[in-house]
């Protein structure tokens, strides 16, 4: 069984959700955990969990939502039923053009990592061009997680890995042009699960196209390639991995 733990299932993105499920289900991505970034995505998601027994939350404001948030609201829905993880939220410096934007997603960003703390649950990390702000700041709470989307250099994914997080490896890993081989082939499978970030970041050789966790296991066949071992070796251990990071999970 495969574990995608990273992807946004809402309506917004796909016309027949229980189609992705059922698809993602053929090809043993028998669970997922959906992200809700924004206060209208995580009623939604809220509501979808109800639908589909498979599919768990991650919930928390994105860098992008430094001005309409509620933490109040995410406070009180982080221990409903399903809710596996606080995120992804973090740092973006992308399309940042001011230091008090900067500022303002640092305050946001902590805000969440407070409530994380207190409630003891794990965090899911988006970081963009922002990488020594999100690692100095991650080292002032008491947390622990994924880092999404992990695409770093080898010294940056072994920091990360000795502070107490795992790293989401999704299509990235399948790009021609992307060095993150040479990381993942230094690296144990103890420190890495699998997503997609679906519908983005297609995985080769659907590049381009919308994504979606049934494309998981394109994901496994490169990183048992580049580890010179099983699609099943890593799977399993991607899959125990997420499940001892995301205790809330149960199958």
């Amino acid at each position: 069984m495969f574990i995608d733990t990273h992807c946004h299932i809402l309506k917004e993105y796909y016309d027949d959700i229980e189609k992705v499920i059922s698809e993602s289900k053929k090809q043993k991505v028998e669970c997922l955990i959906s992200c809700g970034c924004a206060t209208k995505d995580i009623e939604e998601s809220l509501k979808l969990v109800t639908q589909f027994p498979n599919l768990y939350l991650s919930i928390g404001y994105h860098p992008d939502a430094i001005n309409d948030y509620d933490l109040d609201y995410l406070k009180e829905n982080l221990e409903s039923t399903r809710v596996v993880a606080l995120g992804e939220i973090g740092l973006d410096y992308h399309y940042v053009e001011t230091e008090e934007e900067k500022e303002k997603q640092k305050e946001l960003f902590e805000r969440q990592l407070e409530i994380a703390e207190e409630l003891n649950i794990p965090v899911v990390i988006h970081s963009r061009e922002a990488t020594k702000d999100t690692m100095d700041t991650l080292k002032k709470y008491n947390v622990k997680g994924i880092i999404h989307c992990f695409s770093g250099s080898y010294e940056t994914a072994i920091e990360y890995i000795e502070m107490g997080y795992k790293l989401g490896i999704g299509g990235v890993v399948t790009f021609k042009n992307s060095k993150l081989s040479e990381v993942i082939k230094k690296l144990s499978l103890d420190d890495i699960v699998l997503e997609t970030d679906s519908p983005y970041l297609c995985p080769d050789p659907y590049r381009g196209m919308q994504n979606s966790p049934k494309y998981i296991p394109i994901i496994a066949k490169k990183i048992a390639e580049i580890k010179e071992t099983s699609i099943d070796e890593v799977m399993n251990k991607t899959t125990e991995n997420a499940l001892k990071m995301f205790p809330g999970i149960k199958l």
